[in-house]
């Protein structure tokens, strides 16, 4: 919303800056863009008065004027334009000024005359379009004064971000309400100076309203007598300075009060409606002709404004072509309505087809201010191109407005807001905002003003009391968390559980990376990831982000090209996140899967002064593991898998019996891509399955070992081909009841060997008496033994 603070200041009496207002605004939650001077580029320009205007010696179509700008002496400038005269004010650009476009005017001959400036016209003053002739000024403009003090023109539009739900403020009327708010000052509207004239037009036309439900309130006035012309200046530059293009008179007084008091309205040409105006849907198919000169296919739940002979507009969107306001036009029938907001946002939508008028609609218009509005722009139209205002009012109000009464707490906006407010400040503060206030007891009855259609509930009230208090001002205060023991034996919540495993994430030492849910088709594609399935989105912000991700990997190896584009050399990262897939049984066609992922690349430490090697797949393993006893799952079981999209080798693993996910070295020319160059290892584990086991897990408690263990280290000379895991599980098979553990601690592999050196330690313990040495080694050499014979291994 553009706000010329000159505009402003006609129902405000606001003398502070733009800046300062602009700061206050945006702690109001009506947040300050930029502060724009949109004549900035012509504040040079001078008034200068024509002395003396004669025909140029050498040219059929040039005068050479002297003209007095208030230099002293008189200038000769020489001017092509037609209408030029002696006797005129006018602006002048004097010799160094820069015009709008760029130009710099500098002495010059034309046609072997000198002249020293230019007289300008609107367009090359970057005002209107109009190039026809030089711009003429009132005759009583003072001679050297600046044009845009002479013109009034708004210097400073603040452009103010607004939030969809404060409608109220998409007009000056309403930013002025926000002004005199923040600063304690008078708001007051102007007097309306209409004429009326002539008989009764109240009955004049006939209104007929189909649906009250989709129009709430319409209203027309009759102006007879017009010309259609170029508005006054005043208007004109005022509509420039907002971004509105001038056009006519009609038709910039309406785009005038659109941005006055945020009413639209629309002109009709009165000789071509066949004196009845019907609100009603379309009928389906049938096509109309928008201001635009395009044909539009209407739908039965578009809503349009009728005359006995089809539809003339499309109500709160576009009039059409054929009952718009002409050169040629003498009389208009002047509309002010109040329709269905979701009506007009679904034909808008739809038709692809948003103005300003469709804009406001969509979020509300104050009904109370609609005859205001209208009685304005009559005003205005009259007094701008000559026309009379009928007597009388056409209207139709099958649903007049009601003021909700909103319940209001002032005890509980307090615990809400976390700061003690007086309640004359809170009660100061509705009625400074246009509510009316019952404050009896703890409850108060609020009524809310009719412009503010956000206001319906206690939670609203007590947000508009906190923004003019100030959100800001609020001290941070952590609240206070009760829990109840008697809530401790609940289920846990997938919200805690994924909360788990982020700590447990970041405790092992692992970066958390969040990704959006978006990916690119291209992705996909890259890692072989089948196309059944996949969710398209139908208007994506880029081609890099057209599907929802089926799997994680697409999103963390983004995250290790950008590391390794900032000059990490090892990565250690941890997802959790939804993948998605289609599914027509769904209530919404996806099935959302919850996954952790986890990548590991490079250096196995951050901060190491010698190199410790590289992640690898025990490293990965090793992560999986610790998270399976995180969650008391027991073990887990790892087989390697036929074929994976990605994944070479790829790992299957199970825990329960249940496969809950994969694990594995990403293939090189896929890792390629992201600029690895090393080895890329992934998991990817189903939270889901996960969680379910974890709930249903038995945790069991034992006393703490009180007697030292003993430890042996053994080394296998074992084939190539034979696993560690059935080594161990060889061992565990003993079921040896000194035996605490057995752990794999280091591989020694020679090059071109069929064989490999693999050193188990083992842990022996006694929970009633220390173990001696004896006894160990004879167990030791028993599973010395039990391996030699079950697996034909060397010791």
């Amino acid at each position: 919303m553009l706000l010329s603070l000159q505009w402003l200041r006609e129902f405000v009496p606001y003398e502070g800056s733009a800046e300062a207002l602009g700061d206050r605004l945006t702690m109001l939650g009506l947040e300050l863009e930029e502060i724009v001077h949109p004549y900035d580029a012509i504040r040079d320009i001078v008034v200068g008065h024509v002395v003396e205007c004669t025909p140029h010696p050498d040219s059929d179509h040039m005068h050479v004027c002297k003209v007095d700008a208030g230099q002293g002496a008189l200038l000769d400038i020489v001017c092509g334009a037609p209408n030029v005269a002696q006797g005129q004010k006018v602006p002048v650009a004097l010799v160094g000024t820069t015009m709008p476009g760029g130009l710099v005017i500098k002495k010059a001959k034309l046609r072997g005359m000198p002249s020293f400036g230019m007289i300008c016209s609107e367009r090359e003053l970057g005002l209107t379009e109009d190039h026809s002739g030089i711009m003429v000024l009132p005759a009583d403009a003072p001679v050297g004064a600046r044009l845009v003090d002479v013109l009034e023109l708004d210097r400073e539009v603040l452009d103010i971000s607004i939030t969809p739900n404060r409608a109220d403020c998409l007009s000056v009327l309403g930013l002025a309400r926000e002004t005199a708010l923040a600063f304690h000052l008078p708001f007051s509207i102007p007097e309306v100076p209409l004429v009326e004239s002539g008989s009764d037009a109240s009955r004049a036309m006939s209104l007929e309203i189909v649906d009250p439900e989709l129009c709430w309130l319409y209203s027309g006035r009759i102006i007879e007598n017009i010309k259609v012309g170029p508005s006054p200046m005043k208007i004109r530059h005022r509509l420039h300075a907002v971004g509105l293009r001038p056009i006519s008179n009609i038709v910039d007084v309406t785009n005038y009060i659109l941005m006055e008091c945020g009413q639209p309205l629309h002109s009709f040409d009165m000789d071509r409606l066949d004196g009845r105006i019907i609100v009603a849907p379309a009928t389906e198919g049938e096509t109309f002709v928008t201001l635009d000169e395009q044909e539009r296919v209407l739908k039965a739940a578009d809503l349009t404004i009728r005359d006995g002979r089809g539809p003339v507009a499309l109500a709160g969107v576009m009039g059409g072509l054929h009952s718009s306001i002409t050169d040629a036009s003498t009389s208009v029938f002047l509309e002010s309505a109040i329709f269905r907001p979701a009506t007009i946002r679904r034909t808008s939508r739809r038709l692809g087809l948003s103005s300003d008028a469709s804009y406001r609609f969509e979020r509300g218009v104050d009904q109370r201010r609609s005859l205001w509005a209208l009685d304005r722009a009559a005003a205005m139209i009259a007094a701008s191109s000559g026309g009379t205002v009928r007597a009388g009012v056409c209207k139709a109000e099958p649903r007049p407005y009601v003021a909700p009464v909103i319940p209001f707490r002032p005890a509980r906006a307090n615990a809400v807001l976390g700061v003690e407010l007086d309640g004359e400040f809170a009660r100061g503060t509705l009625e400074a905002l246009g509510c009316g206030v019952e404050a009896e007891g703890g409850e108060w009855r609020v009524t809310a003003p009719s412009w503010r259609y956000d206001l319906s509930r206690e939670a609203d009230l007590i947000e508009e009391v906190g923004r003019v208090h100030g959100l800001d001002t609020i001290p941070p205060v952590l609240p206070l968390l009760e829990r109840n023991l008697d809530d401790a034996s609940a289920p846990e919540t997938s919200f805690s559980f994924w909360m788990r495993v982020k700590r447990w994430g970041k405790g092992l030492g692992l970066n958390e990376a969040v990704n959006y849910s978006f990916v690119g088709h291209r992705d996909l594609d890259h890692l072989n990831l089948p196309r059944e399935g996949r969710i398209s989105i139908m208007n994506p912000l880029s081609s890099e982000q057209d599907a929802l991700r089926t799997a994680l990997a697409p999103g963390l190896l983004q995250n290790l090209r950008t590391n390794l584009a900032q000059g990490a050399t090892g990565l250690r990262l941890f997802e959790l996140a939804h993948v998605f897939e289609a599914d027509a049984a769904s209530d919404t066609t996806a099935r959302e899967t919850s996954m952790l992922g986890l990548l590991m690349y490079g250096d196995r430490y951050d901060c190491a002064w010698q190199a410790q090697g590289d992640a690898g797949y025990a490293d990965v393993k090793g992560v999986v593991e610790h998270l399976m006893a995180f969650l008391h799952l027991g073990g887990m079981t790892c087989t390697l898998a036929e074929e994976h999209p990605y994944l070479l080798p790829c790992v299957q693993v199970e825990v329960q019996g249940r496969p809950v996910g994969v694990m594995g070295r990403v293939r090189p020319d896929m890792a390629d891509a992201f600029h690895a160059r090393k080895e890329v290892w992934m998991a990817e584990l189903n939270l889901d399955d996960l969680f379910a086991m974890h709930q249903k897990a038995a945790i069991h408690f034992q006393s703490l070992p009180v007697f030292p263990p003993v430890r042996r280290d053994i080394t296998v000379m074992a084939p190539a081909s034979l696993r560690a895991g059935d080594m161990v599980a060889c061992v565990e098979g003993m079921k040896l009841p000194l035996l605490e553990d057995i752990s794999l601690i280091d591989i020694f592999e020679p090059e071109h060997a069929e064989e490999r050196n693999l050193t188990f330690r083992l842990t022996f313990r006694h929970a009633e008496r220390t173990l001696k040495d004896a006894e160990v080694d004879k167990l030791r050499e028993k599973i010395a033994a039990a391996l030699v014979k079950t697996l034909g291994v060397r010791i």
